[in-house]
């Protein structure tokens, strides 16, 4: 019995100490969310700016007439078939954070399942150890990978990340490209965020977007220095969309882990409480136990 109690003593120590773990988890994800919140905040006001200044520019592309348009950023939209995709996706560098990661891979595995069914060759690129780690011991082949850059997103390192991959695609090497990752809706919740980046104007099953289109149809002669103009703001909107969903995803990854940590500190406490009652009916136990024992002892002694 005196054994016993002390396995249960022992058990209550360490889920003790593994509660202030979790305590001082959460109050750290608490801290860095609030950073991480203002910062996709702000964020948040120029991406949606830049696209809503695409969706112009997109519009007036449609109404002047792809023809015209000798940018390789749209290129893809004029009824090309896509035959190869480039999957991006972002997931944290570090665990703790419940189903966080796991839904952004799960997405992951799901497009390249789809793409696959309709004949379509997918290479995948990743930013986080996490999805890294998940899809390299899954023996599942990453092109471009890059680790610590989601849990420090920096604009310089996400702009020659997503420039390799813009490359490629302006190369030939690849039809489409799809950026995943898990975003910040509120304190309480994340979003699952799926987008087709790449060619601008283009959605995620391969069709052209809806642009609103106003004004008289007028043609325009091709002009360089436009093409150029359009090149510059292309490159700008897909830098800035990475650097954006690793803001996102970092905002995301707090709130989650908080919430994570959150859970574990109540379970917890929930366990010291059941073991702290097992001590006590074991003690009980034990001390009836040598009463009776005391007892027989002074009976056999009369």
């Amino acid at each position: 019995m005196g054994n016993n109690l002390k396995e249960i003593k022992k058990k209550i120590g360490s889920v003790k100490n593994t509660q202030k773990t979790t305590r001082a988890m959460k109050l750290v994800s608490t801290s860095k969310l609030k950073r991480a919140e203002e910062m996709a905040k702000r964020s948040r006001i120029y991406a949606n700016k830049l696209n809503d200044i695409f969706e112009d520019i997109l519009s007036k592309i449609e109404v002047r007439g792809l023809e015209n348009i000798n940018s390789k950023f749209f290129e893809n939209l004029k009824n090309k078939e896509i035959k190869k995709v480039d999957i991006v996706f972002v997931t944290a560098d570090k665990g703790l954070c419940g189903g966080f990661n796991a839904i952004t891979i799960k997405e992951v595995l799901r497009l390249v399942a789809d793409f696959k069914t309709k004949g379509i060759k997918v290479r995948l690129r990743g930013i986080g150890k996490k999805g890294i780690a998940y899809f390299t011991f899954n023996e599942i082949e990453i092109l471009d990978k890059v680790a610590g850059l989601s849990s420090s997103p920096d604009y310089e390192k996400s702009s020659e990340f997503i420039a390799r991959v813009a490359k490629d695609y302006l190369e030939g090497l690849t039809d489409e490209v799809i950026l995943v990752h898990n975003g910040f809706k509120n304190k309480i919740s994340q979003e699952l965020k799926v987008k087709s980046i790449l060619p601008l104007g283009l959605d995620i099953n391969g069709t052209k977007s809806e642009a609103k289109v106003s004004g008289e149809v007028v043609s325009i002669e091709p002009d360089d220095e436009e093409d150029m103009v359009l090149d510059q703001l292309a490159q700008r909107y897909i830098e800035y969309n990475m650097y954006y969903a690793l803001i996102d995803s970092l905002a995301a990854e707090h709130s989650a882990r908080m919430q994570a940590m959150d859970a574990a500190t109540k379970n917890a406490g929930e366990l010291v409480r059941d073991l702290t009652i097992s001590y006590n009916k074991a003690r009980q136990e034990s001390i009836t136990t040598e009463l009776v024992e005391i007892n027989a002892g002074v009976e056999a002694m009369k």
